[in-house]
C-alpha cells in the first residue's frame, strides 16, 4: 500500500534518517518506536505528505487513502460537534451537490434524445451508485456511534466545539478520521488526553480495524494490544520486528546477543589469522598458505553490531523537605465554571508520604482540582494546606505554559535561584539537552522534549508534595520508565493525574476516582481497581435479578410511588420503538426505490421514452427528499428514546 524507498533527511547538515526503507502491507498494525526526538512524528508527516525528504520517495499505490492524526492540532470553531465531526464526509458533501445539480437540470431539460441528455443521465446514475457505496444515507449514525465511542454523550451533539477543552476537541478530530475509514491510519500518539474507558473504546475499534495502522505510542500495553509489526528509530536507521512491542523487546535482546556472540568469533579468526600471516610472511615454504589467508580476509564480510542508543534521561528528585502530617485537608470544596457544577462538596484528607492517583472520564474534575490545590482557580469550602509544605506542580499543558521565544537555557536560568543556577547545564545534561542543544529555541522542540524540559523545571528547588498531570504525556516508553522509577524513589507526598495504566501499576498506594462531581477512594493499586470496576460491571448486569429479589423481599414505598412512572415511560418507550422501526422499514423501502430507480436508468432500452426520463428523475428525486426528512425522523426519535430511557434507569 506504501513503500518508503531509500529516504533521507537532514537538519542542519545532520542526518535525522539515512537511506531508510520498508513497506507497508494491508493487514500492518505497525508500531513506530524510538526515544523522542529519534524522528517518529517526521516521518508519520512525511508518508502523509506534510514535509519533503533530502533523498529517496515515499510511493503509495493508487486508490490508496490515509488518515492523520498529528500530535499537536489546530482546531475550528463556530460549529457543534455534530456538525464539526460530519465535516469528515466533504466527499459526500460533494457528491450531493453535483447530485442536486444534475437533478435540476435534468427537470430544466427537454432534449430528451440528445446525446448530453444521455450524459447527464449516466453521470447521475454514477453519482447515485458512488454516494451509496460511501455509506451516504448513514452519515449520522456512524458519526453519533463513533462520537459515543469516544466518550461524548448524545446531549453533548449539538453544544459547540469551543465549549470542549482541547481533549475532548481531539476527540472530534479524531471522529472525523475515524469515520471515513481510510486505508491506512497513521496516529500520532492518539491516547494522549483520552481516559481509560476511551482508551479501551479505541483498543477494540482499532484491533477490529481492516485497514493498515501506523501508530506512535508511549502506552506499551497499547501497543501490545492493537500491533504485529514494531519498527524502531534509532541514530537514522530503523529496524524491522514483525511481532508487537514486548515481543521486540525480547527478539531485540536475542538479536543484539546473537550479533554480539558471531562478532567475538569472527574478531577472534581474524585475530588468529593475522597472527598466522604475521608470524609466516617471510617464510618460503609458507608463501602459499599465506596468501590464501590474505585473501581469505580480503574476502570475508566483516560482522557489524548494530548502533544502540544508549542515551537516557537521568532524574532523581531532591530531598523533601519535612513536612507536617496533614499535607493537604480538603472538606465541602465546590467549584462551578458558570452553570456548570464540576465539583460539590468534596472531602479529602492527604497524609504525609502518600502517593495518590487521580483517576476518571474527562472532564470530572481531576485537573480542576489539581488546579485549585496549586491556587489557581477560586472555590467555595475548605482547603488547608500543612505545614511547611512545599508544591511542585506538573500542568497537563506544560507544553502551552513554555516561552516558545526562549532558549532550553533561558526556560531554567530565569527561575532559577541560589547556587543551584551554577548547576543548570548539569541538570539540563541528565535531561539529554547536552552541548550547543541548551541554545535551541524551545519552539523547534518535539512535543516529548518539551515534556522533558517541563520536568527538568521541577528539579531546580526542593518540595515535599508533587502534583503531576499526564506527566507522561509525550514521554517515550525508556524515559516514562525512568520517570517511575524516580517517583518511586521520592521520599515526598504524591498526586498523579494520569489515564496510562501501566505507568500508574506499582506507582500508587491509593486510587481517588473523579465520578458523578464528587470522589471516591479506592485502596490499592491500578490493577486492583480496574478488576473492581470490572465487577462492577457484572453485577450491572445482573440489576435486574437483584432487583426482583429485593421487590420479593420488601417492596419499599419509593418503588409504589416510581411504578405509576415507570409504566408510563415504558409505555412511550414501546411506542418510540414502534414508530422506529416503521421509520427503518420506510428507510429500507425509500433506498430500494431509489435504488431501482437508478438501475432502471442505467438498464435503459429503446423504450424508455424521454417522459419516462423525466418521470425517473422527478421521482428519485422526491424519494431522496422523503428520505431525507424520514432519515432526521429517525435521528429525533432515537434521540427522544435515549432521554426517557436514562429518566427510566433514575427510577430503578
Amino acid at each position: 500500500m506504501i513503500a518508503v524507498d531509500n529516504i533521507s533527511v537532514f537538519f542542519g547538515g545532520v542526518p535525522l534518517f539515512s537511506d531508510i526503507s520498508f513497506l507497508v502491507e494491508k493487514k500492518d498494525k505497525i508500531g513506530l518506536v524510538g526515544k523522542n526526538g529519534a524522528g517518529k512524528s517526521t516521518l508519520l508527516k512525511i508518508i502523509y505528505g506534510l514535509q519533503e525528504v533530502d533523498k529517496g520517495k515515499v510511493n503509495t499505490f493508487d486508490g490508496v487513502r490515509i488518515g492523520y492524526l498529528p500530535q499537536q492540532m489546530t482546531y475550528q470553531s463556530g460549529k457543534t460537534v455534530l456538525e464539526e465531526a460530519k465535516t469528515a464526509f466533504f466527499e459526500l458533501k460533494e457528491i450531493e451537490a453535483k447530485i442536486e445539480k444534475l437533478n435540476q437540470a435534468l427537470t430544466e431539460r427537454t432534449d430528451y434524445e440528445s446525446e448530453s441528455y444521455s450524459q447527464i443521465i449516466q453521470e447521475l446514475t454514477e453519482l447515485n451508485d458512488l454516494h451509496h457505496l460511501l455509506g451516504g444515507n448513514k452519515v449520522v449514525e456512524k458519526t453519533e456511534k463513533t462520537l459515543l465511542g469516544l466518550g461524548f454523550k448524545a446531549k453533548d451533539f449539538n453544544r459547540l466545539t469551543d465549549e470542549f477543552s482541547g481533549g475532548w476537541r481531539m476527540r472530534i478530530e479524531l471522529t472525523k478520521i475515524l469515520i471515513r475509514e481510510p486505508d491506512v491510519l497513521l496516529l500520532d500518539e492518539p491516547t494522549n488526553h483520552l481516559d481509560i474507558e476511551s482508551i479501551q473504546w479505541l483498543e477494540t475499534f482499532l484491533t477490529r480495524y481492516t485497514g493498515a495502522i501506523i501508530l506512535i505510542s508511549h502506552d506499551r500495553l497499547f501497543l501490545d494490544t492493537i500491533t504485529n509489526r514494531t519498527i524502531e528509530i534509532s541514530l537514522g536507521s530503523i529496524y524491522d520486528y514483525k511481532t508487537s512491542y514486548s515481543q521486540y523487546l525480547i527478539q531485540r535482546k536475542e538479536r543484539r546477543e546473537q550479533q554480539l556472540a558471531a562478532y567475538k568469533n569472527q574478531q577472534k579468526m581474524i585475530e588468529t589469522t593475522e597472527a598466522f600471516i604475521n608470524r609466516f610472511r617471510y617464510q618460503a615454504t609458507k608463501a602459499v598458505q599465506v596468501q590464501s589467508r590474505i585473501k581469505q580476509l580480503a574476502k570475508l564480510e566483516r560482522i557489524e553490531i548494530d548502533q544502540e542508543d544508549r542515551s537516557a534521561v537521568h532524574i532523581k528528585f531532591p530531598p523533601a523537605p519535612r513536612s507536617g502530617n496533614i499535607v493537604l485537608e480538603i472538606k465541602n470544596l465546590s467549584k462551578s465554571f458558570d452553570d456548570n457544577e464540576v465539583l460539590k462538596n468534596i472531602e479529602l484528607f492527604v497524609k504525609k508520604g502518600e502517593k495518590l492517583a487521580f483517576v476518571g472520564k474527562n472532564g470530572e474534575g481531576k485537573t480542576t482540582l489539581s488546579r485549585i490545590i496549586v491556587g489557581e482557580y477560586e472555590y467555595d469550602g475548605l482547603l488547608k494546606i500543612g505545614h511547611n509544605v512545599k508544591i511542585g506542580y506538573f500542568a497537563q499543558n506544560q507544553d502551552s505554559l513554555l516561552d516558545k521565544n526562549k532558549t532550553i537555557f533561558q526556560t531554567l536560568d530565569d527561575i532559577a535561584v541560589g547556587d543551584i543556577r551554577t548547576k543548570l547545564r548539569d541538570i539540563l545534561g541528565a535531561f539529554l539537552f547536552q552541548g550547543e542543544d541548551i541554545d535551541k529555541k524551545v519552539k523547534v522542540l518535539s512535543g516529548g522534549e518539551q515534556s522533558r524540559l517541563a520536568l527538568a523545571k521541577l528539579l531546580l528547588e526542593p518540595v515535599n508534595l508533587l502534583i503531576l498531570d499526564e506527566p507522561t504525556n509525550h514521554l517515550d516508553i525508556v524515559t516514562k520508565s525512568i520517570l517511575k522509577e524516580a517517583l518511586k524513589a521520592y521520599d515526598g507526598t504524591m498526586i498523579i493525574v494520569s489515564h496510562d495504566r501501566d505507568f500508574l501499576t506499582g506507582l500508587t498506594d491509593k486510587l481517588i476516582e473523579f465520578k458523578n462531581k464528587n470522589i471516591i477512594e479506592h485502596l490499592g493499586g491500578i490493577q486492583s481497581f480496574l478488576e473492581k470496576k470490572k465487577m462492577e460491571t457484572l453485577d450491572d448486569l445482573n440489576i435486574q435479578k437483584k432487583q426482583k429479589n429485593i421487590v420479593k423481599e420488601n417492596k419499599s414505598k419509593n418503588k409504589n410511588q416510581n411504578y405509576q412512572k415507570r409504566k408510563e415511560l415504558d409505555k412511550t418507550i414501546r411506542r418510540i420503538k414502534k414508530e422506529i422501526e416503521q421509520n427503518e422499514q420506510q428507510i429500507e423501502n425509500l433506498e430500494k426505490t431509489i435504488e431501482e430507480l437508478s438501475l432502471a436508468v442505467a438498464e435503459q432500452t429503446t423504450s424508455f421514452s424521454p417522459e419516462d426520463y423525466k418521470k425517473n428523475a422527478q421521482e428519485t428525486e422526491a424519494s431522496k427528499k422523503l428520505l431525507d426528512s424520514t432519515m432526521r425522523k429517525w435521528e429525533q426519535l432515537n434521540y427522544e428514546l435515549e432521554i426517557i430511557e436514562e429518566q427510566r434507569k433514575e427510577l430503578e
